[in-house]
C-alpha cells in the first residue's frame, strides 16, 4: 500500500507538494481550512489530486504517514497539535520536495531584505547562462519544478515559517541578512525563539558548505560567538572587505541596506564561481522588487512609493531611511506584535503627516499621538489614498510602508500594493 501524504494548505507550496507527491506515487490528500482558489483547484483536479476546502475532515488527516503543513498555519493550530501528539512528521514543503532532486540550493533568509537579494542573486545566475529556478516565497512552488522542470540551481527565499519545519534540508549557500523583531506573535513573544528559526538554515551544512552573513548586524554576531556552525564563514559588511566589483553609486538598487545585499549576492555569486564581468554587469542592470520602494507616479509634484512589501517596523526603518524629501507615511495593518519605537527618530526627523490605515488603529494613535505630527486615521485604502492627497506638499513623497500584514483589509502584501497603485494612478 502506498503511503499516505496529507497536505494542509493549497496554496503555491501546498498545491506544489501535492503535485510532486502525486507524481512520485503517493496517495495524496489535500485539506485546506479556507477557500482554494481557482487556479489550485484547476492544478489539483487536472493532475487527479482528491482535496477539500472550507473545513478539514480530521479521519481523513490524521491518518497520513507524512504531513507537509503550508508555512502559515502555526504549529499551535488544535489539528497540528493533534497530528504532534500521535508522532506524525509535518514537514515543509521545501523539505519534502529537496528529496528529488541534487541541484546546488542557494538559500536566503532575514528579517529584510530576502526577496531583493534573492531576485538579484537569480538575475546574476541568469545572466552567466546557468539553469537556475527561483522558488520559496518567491517564484513558483520548489515543489511544482521539482516536478515539472529540472534544474541545477535554485534560489530560494525562506521564511522563518518555512525554516520550523524542515529537519534533513541542506542549503550548500545559506545567507543570512539581518534579524530584527518580526513575526513574534508565532514565536510566544520570545526573541530568541525567532533567532534560533532564522538559524535552522545553517542546519547540516558542512565544510563545502558557505554560510554567508551580515557580520554588523549585533544579533548575528552574537549567536556566531556563541555557536559553533560546520560551513565555510563568508562574513560580509562595512568592516569586511568590499567584495563589490563595481562603485556603490553604480548599483542599481540605491539606499545603504542596498549596497549590504549586492555585497550578499556578489559572495554568493563567488562561491558559484561566476566571471566577474557577468557580476559587475548585473548589479548595475538589475531592475529591484515589486511592491519593494517601488515607484509608482508623481502627481502634483508629489511622488508616490509602494513599499507595501514593508510588513514589519524594520522593513519601514530602511525605506524611511532612504528618503530625501519630506514625507507622508501610510501604515497600519494586523500588528505582529510591533515595536514602534524602532522608527520613531526617522518618524520626527522626515514625515509631517502619518496616515493610520487599520481596522485597529488603536496601538499606533497611542504610539504616535503624541509627536505632535499630522495625523489621519482610515480604515479603509481610499480615505488614505485622499488624506494623503490633500497633506502632501508639492515636492513631498507619500510613503505607503506599512509596517503590517496586510490581512485585515487586504489578501496580501501584494494585493494591497497593487490597489494602492491603481488609486494613485487614478488621481
Amino acid at each position: 500500500m502506498s503511503k499516505r501524504i496529507v497536505v494542509l494548505g493549497a496554496g503555491e507550496s501546498g498545491s506544489g507538494a501535492a503535485i510532486l507527491a502525486k507524481e512520485k506515487g503517493f496517495d495524496v490528500f489535500v485539506s485546506d481550512y479556507g477557500t482554494i482558489s481557482d487556479p489550485y483547484r484547476a492544478l489539483l483536479d487536472q493532475n487527479g489530486v482528491k482535496w477539500e476546502d472550507g473545513h478539514h475532515t480530521e479521519e481523513l488527516i490524521l491518518n497520513a504517514d507524512e504531513v507537509v503543513k503550508s508555512p502559515g498555519i502555526p504549529l499551535t493550530a488544535p489539528l497540528i497539535q493533534k497530528l504532534q501528539a500521535q508522532g506524525t512528521p509535518i514537514i515543509s514543503e521545501i523539505e519534502f520536495a529537496a528529496r528529488y532532486t541534487n541541484a546546488k540550493m542557494i538559500c536566503i533568509t532575514g528579517s529584510n531584505g530576502k526577496t531583493t537579494t534573492t531576485s538579484l542573486i537569480f538575475y546574476i545566475l541568469k545572466q552567466a547562462g546557468l539553469n537556475v529556478g527561483l522558488a520559496g516565497n518567491i517564484g513558483n512552488s520548489l515543489a511544482l519544478q521539482v516536478a515539472h522542470e529540472d534544474h541545477d540551481y535554485y534560489v530560494i527565499e525562506l521564511s522563518s515559517f518555512q525554516l520550523d519545519n524542515m529537519y534533513d534540508f541542506k542549503a550548500d549557500i545559506a545567507i543570512l541578512l539581518n534579524i530584527t523583531p518580526d513575526h513574534l506573535d508565532r514565536y510566544d513573544f520570545k526573541f530568541q525563539n525567532y533567532v534560533d528559526a532564522k538559524f535552522r538554515i545553517t542546519r547540516n551544512q558542512t565544510a563545502d558548505d558557505a554560510f554567508i552573513y551580515w557580520a554588523e548586524d549585533p544579533v548575528i554576531d552574537r549567536e556566531m560567538k556563541r555557536l559553533q556552525l560546520g560551513a565555510t564563514l563568508y562574513p560580509y559588511g562595512f568592516t569586511q572587505p568590499n567584495p563589490l566589483p563595481v562603485g556603490e553609486e553604480e548599483l542599481a538598487l540605491k539606499g545603504r541596506h542596498n549596497v549590504l545585499n549586492s555585497m550578499a549576492a556578489t559572495i554568493a555569486a563567488n562561491v558559484v564561481g561566476i566571471k566577474k564581468e557577468v557580476i559587475r554587469e548585473s548589479l548595475k542592470t538589475f531592475q529591484g522588487v515589486e511592491h519593494r520602494l517601488q515607484y509608482v507616479a508623481t502627481v502634483r509634484g508629489v511622488r508616490w512609493i509602494n513599499d507595501s512589501k514593508a510588513t514589519n517596523v524594520n522593513s519601514c526603518w530602511y525605506a524611511l531611511e532612504s528618503m530625501t524629501t519630506p514625507t507622508v507615511l501610510i501604515l497600519g495593518g494586523k500588528d505582529k506584535g510591533n515595536d514602534y519605537s524602532e522608527i520613531d527618530a526617522l518618524v520626527r526627523e522626515k514625515c509631517h503627516t502619518l496616515i493610520f490605515m487599520g481596522l485597529h488603529n488603536e496601538k499606533l494613535r497611542e504610539h504616535f499621538g503624541g509627536f505632535g505630527l499630522n495625523i489621519i486615521d482610515t480604515d479603509n485604502l481610499h480615505d488614505a489614498i485622499q488624506g494623503a492627497y490633500n497633506a502632501a506638499h508639492e515636492g513631498d513623497t507619500v510613503l505607503l510602508s506599512p509596517c503590517c500584514a496586510s490581512f485585515d483589509l487586504f489578501k496580501s502584501y501584494e494585493d494591497r500594493g497593487e490597489q494602492f497603485m491603481a488609486a494613485v494612478r487614478a488621481l
